[in-house]
């Protein structure tokens, strides 16, 4: 009896910390023989504990591919699933998935086809073990690397659709394709073509909603010659569901890193936009934030670097760029496919491939984390291993997947990534607590006095002034027209160190101009311009 209870002891014991342990270290969520990668991950809005991801697989004996889904109920602690989908036809699944759960927990996914060609859609309603034969989308040819998403804000007019993007490489441009459901992927209405006759051919594609209902879509625009890399980042909005759409096909420019990265196997590589939305109701709810790979366009350096910028606007004006990675500047190390989230506490949260503590043909994962809007960065390796990216056998030249992801629920980030440090690739997680990343949080105070541009400028009818103190002291912010006569007072008293933003929205009495905003602290005094359009 002592021998049995203690051997009871021993293996509850082990279990609880393999449990508690398990959040905290990398992990494979569904060891396999099968090729795993490129995976995306959704979160049940209602219980967070229910988890799906899924991920294009590849049985690399018999070149059968397919989707795996996997699922966990217990808040990613523990997994189960497949690597097959096995909604009808069986044959036709082409990969790049997208999961989502509803609100009712049903798990709904769509892919490209790979014998009839198009975008389809399954539903299943227990957990993926059934699926429902393919509902088409689309019948014209995808390209591979679209996104979806499902409107989980009560508060939404659009509560519970769900939406789908993708390139469509039948109409000459390529424009940006879009359609939604509103019963949980039993049907789908006819596409909408969002960009046509398209400045640049379209690539990627990306959808995210916010608070209020809007939708929101960015895409890539390729340049016409060689390299073919990305050229630019289009955006669109809807206010009113994906019923009609506004669009900018450029807003601004961008110098991707589209091709193959030769120290790394040659693996295939893009600098695709990704898109989230601040929907946490602090002080930034509402901005919108897209992030690509970029080099050789400052601020990126002539190395692949992770660049993010933002709108306060819904997107009808946008920040310069933010270098993301805070290795020195052209020092040779390459960071690609970024994943962004938002948490519910405003943070942005940016996961990403990154070898500048690896020789050049290996790579780590890392996340950046800012919650200053960008301002100020913390990074943290997330990977416990290093692998050496190289194509993987029976897919496309050169491929190794086009993409990572990263989602938040709570207090929690999932990180998910592919490597084949397994000795085969697959998809690997790490859960990581906002809680204890909060402890490192805190910006460091900025060593210098600074005050920056204005953003949006010219604007109308408000715009932000961002400006950083050194130390806790006494400081003032204030307008003045051009004969030295002041408008108004932004600031004028004691602030703590750091950097710090404050909207100035002059209201019906100050008239159109140029204006100048200085900032004072102590002896030293720095102005700049800002233009006010009414």
């Amino acid at each position: 009896m002592p021998f049995k209870f203690s051997a009871i002891i021993l293996f509850l014991t082990f279990v609880v910390t393999a449990s508690l342990s398990y959040a905290q270290e990398n992990f494979l969520i569904y060891p396999s023989p099968i090729t795993q990668t490129e995976p995306v991950i959704s979160i049940n809005p209602v219980n967070p504990n229910l988890i799906a991801v899924s991920g294009k697989t590849i049985n690399t004996s018999t070149s059968f591919t397919s989707e795996g889904v996997y699922v966990s109920t217990n808040g990613g602690l523990s997994w189960s699933g497949s690597d097959t989908c096995k909604g009808q036809l069986l044959q036709n699944h082409g990969g790049d998935p997208q999961i989502l759960v509803d609100k009712n927990g049903r798990l709904i996914l769509t892919h490209i086809g790979l014998f009839i060609l198009g975008l389809f859609s399954h539903f299943s309603d227990d957990l993926g073990q059934t699926w429902t034969s393919a509902f088409t989308i689309s019948s014209q040819q995808p390209e591979d690397k679209g996104a979806s998403a499902i409107d989980n804000s009560i508060n939404s007019p659009y509560y519970s659709r769900l939406y789908t993007t993708w390139v469509n490489q039948t109409i000459p441009s390529n424009p940006l394709s879009f359609s939604w459901s509103t019963n949980s992927g039993v049907s789908w209405v006819a596409p909408l073509i969002i960009n046509s006759n398209a400045v640049e051919r379209s690539s990627g594609g990306f959808v995210r909603t916010g608070n209020n209902g809007y939708v929101y879509l960015c895409w890539a625009g390729m340049s016409s010659v060689a390299p073919f890399i990305e050229d630019s980042v289009g955006f669109a909005l809807s206010t009113d569901g994906g019923n009609s759409w506004s669009q900018n096909k450029i807003i601004y420019d961008v110098n991707g890193i589209f091709g193959t990265l030769p120290s790394k196997g040659n693996i295939r590589v893009n600098g695709l936009p990704q898109l989230a939305v601040d929907n946490s109701n602090g002080p930034r709810n509402g901005y919108i934030y897209i992030v690509t790979t970029e080099k050789n366009k400052l601020p990126a350096g002539s190395d692949p670097d992770i660049i993010l910028h933002y709108s306060s606007d819904a997107g009808s004006t946008w920040s310069p760029g933010i270098r993301v990675n805070q290795d020195p500047l052209n020092d040779g190390k390459i960071q690609y496919f970024p994943s962004l989230d938002i948490d519910s506490n405003g943070g942005i949260n940016i996961l990403y491939y990154d070898d500048r503590n690896t020789s050049s043909d290996s790579a780590e994962v890392w996340l950046s984390r800012s919650i200053d809007g960008g301002n100020s960065w913390k990074e943290q390796v997330v990977s416990d291993h290093r692998f050496k990216p190289k194509p993987i056998l029976g897919g496309a030249s050169n491929y190794q997947g086009d993409h990572i992801a990263l989602s938040s629920s709570g207090n929690k980030l999932y990180a998910l990534w592919m490597d084949d440090f397994s000795g085969i690739y697959q998809i690997w997680m790490k859960i990581l607590d906002l809680n204890i990343l909060a402890v490192n949080d805190k910006p460091l105070p900025p060593l210098n006095f600074e005050l920056y541009q204005n953003f949006p400028n010219p604007f109308n009818p408000e715009t932000n002034i961002t400006f950083s103190i050194p130390q806790r002291s006494f400081a003032s912010l204030k307008i003045y027209d051009l004969l030295g006569r002041e408008k108004a007072v932004l600031l004028n008293n004691e602030i703590n160190s750091g950097t710090h933003t404050i909207a100035f929205l002059p209201g019906k009495s100050l008239p159109s101009g140029i204006y100048i905003y200085t900032l004072q602290n102590g002896s030293s005094s720095i102005s700049k311009k800002l233009i006010l359009l009414k």
